[in-house]
């Protein structure tokens, strides 16, 4: 394997088990993979860079390029009030992205996936309430990251493996439900919203394993989820950015089977 496919595999590999909230080894059906040692940043400049296009592009609808991902300030995920309030405003906030995550049955679109080390990867990605998600890596890079309903693997077509976790134990359960309400049905920590972006981040703690989050950001004037940000107990972070979202196209149900006792690499 060489050194593009090697990044965007870890990068997918991390990604899972970040989504898998810091999962124990044991619970996988393969070793996982270290983590990269994060990059020092900055939101200030990583907001000052931004132009205007780029925040144009963040605001609209489907887009013919890929965005720039907003990564965020990992000094962000200071310990938490857990008897912390919100007020009239953070609450319809709150009530407005769980309206729009349960008004969606299905979507697609592309993504642009950046890791805790600065790398990015591309692809496209399906989603199919309840519980059903897949993400397709851009080729050279042979990963898929499919959740059935009950299940996430990350599998390598190259080398004909599949690492399985328990979707239940996923932060990114709560974008997959059928119905939610943010603020009774999971732990927010956080409400904020400007003028492009509207960003609600759900904390998870689990006595053996830690603290992850999750913070999803909706497009403040469309209205659209624009990207997701899984930050794991170790405090790494993977941020998704997603664009030419269609909530109308109909998906395949195919595309979510998970064969469990014989995934092999196909013909050709």
């Amino acid at each position: 394997m060489n050194k593009h496919q090697t990044i965007p595999r870890a990068l997918a590999l991390l990604v899972a088990a970040s989504l898998a909230g810091g999962i124990a080894s044991s619970q996988a059906q393969t070793v996982p993979v270290p983590k990269p040692a994060p990059k020092a940043r900055d939101r200030d400049n990583s907001q000052n860079q931004m132009g205007a296009a780029d925040k144009a592009q963040l605001t609209t609808g489907a887009t013919q390029a890929p965005p720039t991902p907003v990564i965020p300030d990992p000094r962000r995920n200071a310990p938490a009030n857990i008897f912390a309030t919100f007020d009239a405003n953070q609450k319809a906030q709150a009530a407005k992205v769980s309206s729009y995550l349960s008004s969606l049955q299905q979507l697609t679109g592309n993504f642009v996936q950046v890791g805790p080390d600065g790398s990015k990867t591309k692809g496209d990605f399906y989603i199919l309430k309840p519980g059903k998600v897949r993400f397709e890596y851009d080729p050279p890079t042979p990963i898929a990251i499919i959740a059935d309903g009950s299940s996430l693997v990350v599998r390598d077509r190259k080398l004909a493996t599949q690492d399985v976790y328990p979707l239940s134990q996923t932060p990114l359960r709560f974008l997959l439900s059928d119905r939610i309400d943010l603020l009774k049905d999971t732990n927010v920590v956080s409400v904020t919203a400007d003028d492009v972006f509207i960003s609600v981040t759900i904390e998870e703690k689990q006595a053996l394993i830690g603290t992850s989050r999750l913070m999803l950001m909706i497009g403040a004037k469309d209205g659209q989820l624009k990207q997701w940000t899984v930050t794991d107990p170790q405090g790494y972070d993977t941020t998704v950015a997603v664009y030419n979202l269609d909530a109308n196209k109909k998906v395949d149900p195919g595309l979510f089977k998970i064969d469990f006792t014989n995934y092999s690499v196909p013909p050709g």
